[in-house]
């Protein structure tokens, strides 16, 4: 799972076998490792409508409803977005770059710029 923070928007990209971990458990979460603490990013699935974010105590819960993630894992739809407070939240499906780079992408979805 990637995010990208800037000013006040965040974006979460999952590979393929992130979401369909996120559906299957309901939560996913990973962290970056700090020198005194970690910082731990996390989706969980929600009964609410829309989505929603916390930061609480160096942790920001992206909280997804359970009829996205339905959607999510059985369509070709890229992603969600919404809003929490001031902050703007997208979420969506990490695609193959169509440039070169030296990130593992063997699980990231096929990019539909790429078709022959």
């Amino acid at each position: 799972m990637k995010i990208r923070i800037k000013d006040n928007s965040i974006r979460f990209r999952l590979t393929q076998s992130e979401v369909a971990e996120l559906g299957q458990n309901g939560n996913i979460s990973s962290f970056t490792e700090f020198v005194d603490r970690p910082f731990i990013y996390s989706i969980e699935r929600t009964e609410g409508e829309e989505l929603s974010a916390v930061f609480i105590e160096n942790r920001i819960v992206l909280k997804m409803p359970k009829a996205m993630i339905n959607e999510w894992i059985s369509t070709d739809r890229v992603g969600f977005d919404g809003q929490a407070g001031l902050v703007k939240i997208l979420i969506e499906k990490d695609f193959v770059c169509i440039d070169n780079t030296l990130e593992d992408q063997s699980d990231n979805y096929p990019n539909p710029n790429l078709k022959c």
